[in-house]
């Protein structure tokens, strides 16, 4: 095992990542999506070469009028899909031989143990994997996290809050020792997507002129482009946008984004405003978007620190680390620090006041964030991997065959032999 390279592929509700051991990123960054027009009855095996023929992956997919996502909120939902999808990531992307490979693949919090079982069987049994290691996706941004604090690849003490925001699901993971607080964890229904379905909204009760094939794909470019967290709250931010600028013309917080059509292949230009911040702003004021969810995102780190044993506390506080695509916009760590802040520095005055004016010893809030943060669930897989202690977490082919698909069902902690 020493000498066979290690694959990482982190799937997502949105994106896939893949990439080789010891890279600081990802070579591909694909949409997890998938195009079959393959026959269902077809009694064909997965390896036939005509069949794999019949569907496609990622952008190709895109591309395509039927297509389906295999993921929902972070949970594979059709395993006959993910299975093609896999062999295509193996066999068209990595283009390796899954008999010579070790995989590392990661999983959403409280993913059912029966999940862990039925990719073990895919990849023992259908793509005959050299190894495997399935890492919970927290853990392994942790991991990552603490890699570059420690400028070292040892990532000892993976004590941490992990706010884990992609484009399908939102979660917030207490870590410690490597261990994850299960019964703390908090899912957030609210994810990068639905900030896309929000400024597409926007743009169309606008009456921007723009065809509703481009409409999802414009408003996602113009979330990542130009979207921002307003730092100092909503109306400080109104008012930055309708204050003219110096020489009297519009705020140049205004902007002009340009598009070509996918039917006519013309420059288009729309303009954009307001939704530059009230989109990333559901994170702070859900209730705006989602009458059925009130809890701000400060609020449910705050909980779920509450919930975890009294001695992590104030570890858990000062390393809260961010990870996935929907926590890249600017502004956001600044403003979730601040807030978070201010909860624990009132809740530690209340206290006061009901203790005779005793003083406790303050809380620091630090929310961590690295140059990879988009990348840093796959980045820790790929940094475990040339950890010399990697092989003895991994599950061999030859394990699986002697005690079964059951071997999977538990983790070996990363601070443990690594």
């Amino acid at each position: 095992m020493y000498n066979i390279k290690t694959a990482i592929i982190d799937n997502g509700t949105g994106y896939t990542k893949m990439g080789w051991a010891g890279n600081i990123e990802p070579t591909w960054d694909i949409p997890t999506v998938i195009s079959d027009n393959s026959d269902k009855n077809s009694t064909q095996v997965s390896k036939n070469y005509n069949e794999q023929l019949d569907f496609c992956i990622g952008n190709d997919a895109l591309q395509q009028q039927v297509k389906t996502y295999p993921i929902k909120s972070g949970i594979i939902t059709d395993w006959i899909l993910m299975e093609k999808f896999w062999h295509k990531s193996i066999f068209d992307y990595l283009r390796c031989d899954p008999d010579e490979t070790n995989f590392i693949l990661t999983e959403p919090p409280m993913n059912p143990p029966e999940n862990r079982e039925s990719i073990a069987e895919i990849f023992f049994e259908t793509f005959n994997a050299n190894s495997i290691y399935i890492g919970v996706q927290a853990v392994l941004a942790l991991y990552s996290n603490q890699v570059h604090e420690q400028h070292s690849s040892t990532g000892n003490q993976l004590t941490g809050c992990v706010l884990d925001s992609g484009d399908g699901v939102t979660h917030i993971i207490p870590v410690s020792d490597g261990f994850v607080i299960g019964s703390c964890i908090k899912h957030i229904p609210l994810a990068g997507r639905d900030i896309t379905k929000f400024i597409s909204q926007m743009i169309r009760d606008r009456g921007e002129k723009i065809d509703i094939v481009d409409l999802t794909r414009v408003s996602n470019e113009i979330k990542e482009k130009y979207g921002y967290v307003a730092e100092n709250g909503l109306l400080q931010e109104f008012t930055n946008f309708d204050k003219p600028s110096k020489s009297g013309k519009q705020s140049n917080k205004f902007k002009q984004f340009s598009f070509e059509s996918s039917k006519d292949k013309k420059k288009y230009s729309i303009d954009i405003g307001y939704e530059r911040f009230l989109g990333p702003e559901m994170f702070f004021y859900p209730e705006f978007f989602d009458s059925n969810w009130r809890m701000s995102i400060d609020e449910c780190i705050d909980n779920a620190i509450q919930g975890s044993p009294i001695d992590t506390r104030r570890n858990l506080y000062n390393n809260i680390v961010l990870s996935g695509g929907s926590t890249l916009f600017d502004g956001f760590s600044t403003r979730l620090q601040k807030q978070l802040q201010q909860r624990v520095d009132n809740r530690l005055q209340r206290f006061s006041i009901r203790n005779n004016n005793k003083i406790p010893e303050p809380i620091s809030v630090k929310v961590a964030q690295n140059p990879y943060q988009r990348f840093s669930v796959w980045q820790g897989g790929s940094l475990m991997a040339v950890n010399p202690g990697f092989q003895n977490i991994c599950k061999t082919r030859k394990d699986y065959y002697e005690y079964g698909p059951q071997i999977v069902r538990c983790n070996a902690v990363l601070s443990q032999g690594m």
